[in-house]
This record gives C-alpha cells, sequence and structure tokens, in this order.
C-alpha cells in the first residue's frame, strides 16, 4: 500500500518524537518554557550555570545547585585546556567551524567528571582557541573561579569583560540553551537513541548546527546590514530586495507564528551594550521597516522577528568574530543537547521512523 504523505508529515512538522521536561515551544502564542519556566523570566532570575542545573536535574532527577554546576564547569574548562595540544592538531588547516567540529569529536572521558559537564566546559575553550588561531595568538588560560560566560569572553578576547559584557553573554546562552525538538537536539537524541556516549551524541548535535538552515542566519543578517549602511538607504534597500524575492534574514520561524520571544529578551540585552558598538537604534529602525514591508507583502501571514537578528547584534557587539558565531551557538545549545542526550538515555527508545517509498516496484 502506497500511503501519500503531504509535505509537513515529511518534515515531521508536529510528529512528536519523545516526551520531555526541558522545554516547549509553542509557535502559535510564542511562547518558549526552559525546564518549567519561561525563557524571559530564567533570563532576569538565573545564570547559565543555573538554567544547565534545572536542564540536567530534568533529564537525570538529581539535585545539581548552580554552585555544583559551575565549580564542575570551572574545572572542566582547566581539564580541556590542558588537553589543547591533543586536540588541536586535528584541526589544522580548517576555519573555526569546522575546526570546532574537528575538536569536539576528539573530547574523551575526564575521569572525575561526568562527561556532560566535561562537554560543555570544554566547547567554550576550544572556541576561544580557534578564535585566537586565527588572529595568530596564543589561547588564554581558563579561570576556574569566574562564571560561564566571563570566562568564555576572557578566552576569546585574552582580557576581563567588563560586567555588562558578561550580562549580555550570559544572557544569550540562557536564552538559546534549549528550544524543543530543534532539527540539532533531534540528533543528539537520535544517537544517543541507539545507545552510543554523550561524546558521540553531542558531536552529532553540532554537525547539524552548521547547516545553513539551522542557526546559520546570524552572518548574514550582518551582512543584510551593512550592505543597507544607512537610515537613508533602508527604505530602497529592502524594497528592492523583496521585488527580487529575496528572503530578509532574521525574520521568519519554521515554528514561530507570531514574534519569537527570544528576540525581545535580546534586544533587552543589547540596550545595555548600545555604548559598546551596537548600534540598535539603526538596527530597531530596519527592523520595524522589514516588518512593515513584510506585513504588506504577505498580510495573511507576515515573517516575524527571530532570535538570529538580534543574536547577530549582540555577538558583534561583544566583537566576536562572524565566523565563531556557530561555536558561540553550540557553547549554550549543549547544556540543551546533553540534558536531551541524557533524558532519552533514561526514558526513551531507538528512534526509528518510517519512510514512505516512491520508487518503482519490482515487475511480475
Amino acid at each position: 500500500m502506497n500511503i501519500q504523505l503531504t509535505k509537513s508529515q515529511i518534515g515531521l512538522d508536529g510528529v512528536p518524537a519523545a516526551e520531555t521536561v526541558l522545554s516547549h515551544v509553542d509557535g502559535e502564542r510564542g511562547e518558549l518554557i526552559i525546564a518549567g519556566e519561561h525563557v524571559g523570566r530564567l533570563v532576569a532570575e538565573s545564570s547559565f550555570e543555573g538554567v544547565t542545573a534545572r536542564l540536567w536535574n530534568g533529564a537525570m532527577g538529581s539535585k545539581l545547585t548552580e554552585a555544583n554546576v559551575r565549580a564542575s564547569l570551572g574545572e572542566a574548562r582547566a581539564r580541556a585546556f590542558a588537553r589543547l595540544p591533543d586536540l588541536l592538531p586535528a584541526t589544522r588547516g580548517m576555519g573555526i567551524v569546522d575546526g570546532f567540529r574537528a575538536a569536539v569529536a576528539g573530547l574523551r572521558a575526564e575521569h572525575g567528571l561526568d562527561h556532560e559537564a566535561t562537554i560543555v566546559g570544554a566547547f567554550p575553550v576550544i572556541a576561544g582557541a580557534l578564535v585566537r588561531r586565527a588572529k595568530g595568538e596564543h589561547p588564554v588560560t581558563p579561570d576556574p573561579s569566574v562564571s560561564h560566560a566571563a570566562d568564555t569572553l576572557r578566552m576569546l578576547h585574552g582580557r576581563e569583560p567588563a560586567a555588562r559584557e558578561v550580562t549580555a553573554l550570559d544572557a544569550y546562552l540562557v536564552t538559546v540553551c534549549d528550544h524543543g525538538m530543534n532539527a540539532s537536539t533531534f540528533a543528539t537524541r537520535v544517537v544517543a537513541s541507539t545507545h552510543a556516549d554523550l561524546f558521540a551524541a553531542v558531536t552529532a548535535g553540532y554537525c547539524a548546527l552548521t547547516g545553513p538552515l539551522h542557526g546559520g542566519a546570524p552572518e548574514p543578517v550582518l551582512e543584510m546590514l551593512d550592505a543597507i549602511g544607512s537610515r537613508e538607504r533602508i527604505k530602497p534597500w529592502v524594497d528592492a530586495a523583496l521585488a527580487r524575492g529575496e528572503r530578509m534574514m532574521g525574520f521568519g520561524h519554521r515554528v514561530y507564528r507570531v514574534r519569537d520571544p527570544r528576540a525581545d529578551v535580546l534586544k533587552t540585552a543589547i540596550e545595555a551594550l548600545a555604548s559598546n558598538g551596537a548600534d540598535l537604534p539603526f538596527a530597531g529602525e530596519v527592523e520595524a521597516y522589514i516588518r512593515e514591508a513584510l506585513r504588506k507583502k504577505n498580510p495573511d501571514r507576515p515573517l516575524e522577528t527571530n532570535v538570529e537578528f538580534f543574536t547577530a547584534i549582540l555577538l558583534d557587539a561583544l566583537a566576536i568574530p562572524r565566523q565563531a558565531f556557530t561555536p558561540i551557538f553550540a557553547v549554550a545549545r549543549v547544556a540543551g543537547w546533553t540534558a536531551h542526550a541524557l533524558e532519552h538515555r533514561r526514558t526513551g527508545r531507538l528512534i526509528r521512523p518510517s519512510s514512505s517509498y516512491v520508487g518503482a516496484m519490482p515487475k511480475g
């Protein structure tokens, strides 16, 4: 029997692949809940270490505290730095995105550390080392006594970050640490469902993240803003681009039918960085005009601002190179990947969907 599937069914839209306590995305209401709390409140009340503790506790039924996670990640960063001589040779000749993939694939268990801490702690160390190597500079030794966000910035820039910079990056890490059954999280859970180890599962998640349809728009957002250039060019540039049928980068989302709730959370974080090089008024004018133009073009279903529009502005204001945007996204999302892999190992089963065969059948 040949079963005909709709386009959305083939893409698995709306098809549950797992039960989870980790995060919930409501695309119709524009709502994101992570570990039982709305994303905006989490950013206001928790740190990356705090939300990571919530995710791991949900996944494993443990009772970790923010202090527990902060200590374990600090130790993990120090361990990862000591292993850089083993990890970096495999990345020789590669750019930051591909080098990060190769180094992540080389991670292994560290004695006395849980695998999830080893992995989450290693990510900013690897990212920092690759960014600095690209500039001809040496890696910066991590400081286990500071927060994950603060140490990430230290290892990227080789200086102590300002408090407002740490606050902004921490807000970003919390905002994008998990987001339902997105492509990279699904890839992570598929590998975890085979009972492969956590290192293999997370490597699969990062590979999925490097695809341009998943998390790949922040850099093109900046390219779009660069191309517009000035306030006087916003209207003619956008109108001409839409007339050519071009996509407006940072607008529209596969799940959200209204404004991405993460966009306003990051917009608020950027406002504190306006004196740090973030031209929020200009970006705000671009956003406002594009939203207006998209409403006129598609009045029945206008495309709203998504998280990547303000991600681009925030990371650029923090002087993070555009080529490192994907690894820095992974520095945050790996908290969710590890939690989903651990949860699936504990509560799920082998993920093995079927397909609809549309090829030729044997004759006779």
